[in-house]
């Protein structure tokens, strides 16, 4: 009769080992964490080996705000181009990576480089901006700079020939008030000159008066 209590109690000590035994299941977030891929596939720092650097994109801008002096006597297709001599740098760089020929402007007194640069990839293209004196301004617009047909001419009428530096260009009264002048309009490589802020004699002249930088 004595052995039952004990035989009980050895039972009861089973069932709580196996209780405290027990294994506790994952939770579900821990579980999707596990599986879960990558958001974004890792990408290479170097291009693939079939692509080939390209040509450098843009030369650094030519210095702003300086001031717009008469032709320079230094040495260098660039000599006529108005400016300061960093100015007539960016000029000859231009000059020099590109196939087709750079022009710049020669221009009195008051005017100012405001911005340019220049880009040697599809064909190549120069953009530079002065500002003059009462609020006037003159942008040139060389190379393959435009695939329209118009040859990204602003609107208005036309009015004749007239010199772009050593060519022939199409004048254009445009609708806004100032004036455009377009050399081989529509063409791969053309030329633009567009001044605000002038009268039509004040634009030919500098227009007419455009330097030839090289080719």
């Amino acid at each position: 009769m004595r052995a039952f209590p004990a035989l009980f109690l050895v039972a009861a000590l089973l069932v709580a080992c196996n209780d405290t035994a027990a294994p506790t299941p994952s939770t579900p977030a821990a579980s999707a964490s596990a599986a879960a891929p990558a958001t974004e596939p890792a990408t290479s720092e170097e291009p693939p080996a079939s692509e080939e650097p390209s040509s450098p994109i843009e030369t650094a801008t030519p210095p702003v705000d300086e001031p717009s002096a008469s032709a320079s006597t230094g040495p260098g297709a660039a000599a006529a181009c108005s400016g300061s001599d960093k100015n007539r740098d960016f000029f000859r760089a231009a000059a020099s990576a590109l196939s087709w020929t750079v022009y710049c402007a020669v221009l009195p007194a008051g005017w100012f480089v405001d911005t340019g640069q220049y880009r040697q990839a599809g064909g190549g293209w120069v953009e530079i901006a002065y500002r003059g004196p009462g609020g006037a301004r003159l942008e040139l617009h060389e190379g393959a700079f435009c695939a329209e047909g118009d040859g990204c001419v602003p609107p208005g009428t036309e009015l004749g020939d007239a010199p772009f530096g050593d060519r022939t260009g199409t004048l254009v009264a445009l609708d806004d008030g100032g004036f455009a002048l377009v050399v081989d309009r529509g063409e791969k490589i053309s030329w633009l000159a567009i001044g605000t802020g002038m009268d039509e004699a004040a634009f030919r002249k500098i227009a007419a008066a455009l330097a030839p930088v090289g080719g």
